[in-house]
């Protein structure tokens, strides 16, 4: 009965050819995700024509004979962000082709497009995380290696039943001051770099300043963090405010005075070289934007409740950030009787708007908060995805050096950049690794290009090592 629904019952080999033909598929497409293809007739078709493409399959029950391709089963979240992850080869969105097999939409309706949705949206983060790697990838790697000669301190942390407030810096973060300003002493704040400022004019210190940009426009939002004093000790803590890192992030050399607590992305290459130098880290994967990377490590930080503040993922009318912003001078100093601030700060705003990423995170945050623990709200003004609730849990001051050390790595900064190009050169070497180290790399340092050599690696590590 099934069958009859999603295939023609007299020939339904030749309906998939058919329909294959029909769709006009370039030769040079690389990978196929199939959207409920029912009884795999379209991947016999599909084999037959890209005899060297990649061919997944997602089906939304789990009803059907076993096809030789990487299939999963549901349209849980979690599952299919984690299998995407894993089968999608890296390469270009223009060489992924996205098939649909219309008579399931008829047949399993609702299920079939919250599928549909799930795989979309994947291919836009890809499409937007491939962007940005090729433009910054070089980049990246260069920060790590310069970064991994600034480390003095390591901060180290254990589990903690505290509360915690995100800050991020939109327009809404205004809203919630004086809300944190009361609770400050009471919660962990965790405070991303763009946040620094608008915190610091009202009298905020931030616990941890996490930053994960590696552009150097990132630097201008952490210079204020040394300007304000924002080092000196508080809540009882041996050490200043410390920093939440991921080594590919633009620092600057101030940082060496600050305890890192390092985030590791997942990538073989990073794991390798922090291996090799044995500095623990805690694996926290890029998620496009900080905010997300900061709730991650907040959730493994604390089991207490999460409160975000300044997490708009939108415009408010013209403004685009909570004041003072880092970037503001640029207006003010360009402005002039042809081009007023008002009018940059629209036409700024619009480019905002237009770019479409906004939406894109918080369509992300939506889904996501599904499958996260139920302990994260919004201290209002954050985006409407985010629950709104007030933080009256916490009663006693916090002590923070009741759940962190700061430790002292002692170290050459030149020998360890040497150490973590050695170490990855070796690596490379090593059959064991080679394949996934190479692919990562190669993305990372030649963006674009096809049949990168061994050679070409090693060259580019070692000038980014001593470059």
């Amino acid at each position: 009965m099934l069958e009859s629904n999603l295939h023609s019952r007299y020939n339904p080999r030749g309906e998939a050819v058919r329909y294959v033909d029909s769709l006009n598929l370039n030769s040079g497409i690389e990978c196929f995700i199939l959207i409920e293809p029912g009884f795999g007739y379209l991947v016999t078709a599909l084999r037959e024509k890209f005899k060297n493409s990649k061919i997944i399959v997602l089906h939304i029950e789990n009803s059907f004979p076993p096809l030789n391709v990487p299939t999963m089963h549901g349209t849980e979240l979690s599952e299919v962000q984690d299998f995407l992850e894993r089968e999608v080869p890296e390469t270009e969105v223009a060489n992924i082709k996205i098939i649909e097999w219309r008579p399931s939409l008829n047949f399993y309706k609702q299920a079939y497009v919250s599928l549909l949705s799930l795989v979309v949206e994947f291919i836009k983060r890809m499409d937007a995380g491939n962007r940005t790697t090729a433009a910054f990838g070089r980049k990246w790697v260069g920060n790590f290696f310069r970064n991994i000669g600034n480390v003095r301190k390591i901060l180290l942390y254990r589990s903690m039943d505290m509360p915690v407030i995100i800050t991020g810096s939109g327009p809404g973060l205004e809203k919630a001051v004086p809300v944190i300003q009361k609770i400050q002493e009471e919660c962990l704040v965790i405070a991303a770099s763009s946040s620094v400022m608008a915190l610091s004019h009202y009298g905020i210190t931030a616990d941890i300043v996490i930053t994960t940009d590696g552009g150097g426009w990132a630097l201008r939002h952490i210079y204020p963090f040394f300007r304000k004093s924002n080092c000196a000790a508080k809540s009882g803590a041996e050490y200043g405010a410390s920093f939440a890192v991921n080594l590919c992030a633009a620092l600057p050399s101030q940082c060496r005075s600050i305890p890192f607590l390092i985030m590791n992305d997942g990538s073989f290459w990073q794991s390798v070289i922090l291996h090799e130098l044995s500095i623990p880290s805690v694996i926290i994967q890029q998620k496009g934007t900080v905010t997300a990377c900061a709730v991650e490590l907040a959730l493994t930080l604390t089991s207490g409740n999460i409160f975000l503040a300044g997490m708009d993922l939108s415009v408010k009318d013209i403004r685009t950030h909570a004041r003072p912003y880092a970037f503001d001078h640029l207006l003010f100093d360009s402005g002039g009787r042809f081009t007023p601030v008002y009018s940059q700060s629209f036409t700024r705003s619009r480019q905002i708007q237009e770019g479409g990423s906004l939406d894109i995170y918080a369509a992300w945050f939506k889904k996501q908060l599904v499958s996260w623990p139920k302990r994260i709200f919004s201290l209002g003004g954050s985006h409407e995805v985010f629950e709104n609730a007030l933080c009256t849990e916490a009663v006693n001051r916090k002590n923070i050096s009741g759940y962190f050390n700061a430790v002292d790595v002692k170290n050459d900064p030149a020998d360890f950049r040497k150490r973590a190009a050695c170490a990855l050169i070796a690596a490379l070497k090593n059959s064991d690794y080679a394949i996934n180290l190479k692919t990562e790399l190669a993305l990372l340092l030649f963006a674009g290009e096809k049949n990168v050599t061994d050679r070409q690696i090693e060259t580019a590590i070692n000038e980014a090592a001593y470059g």
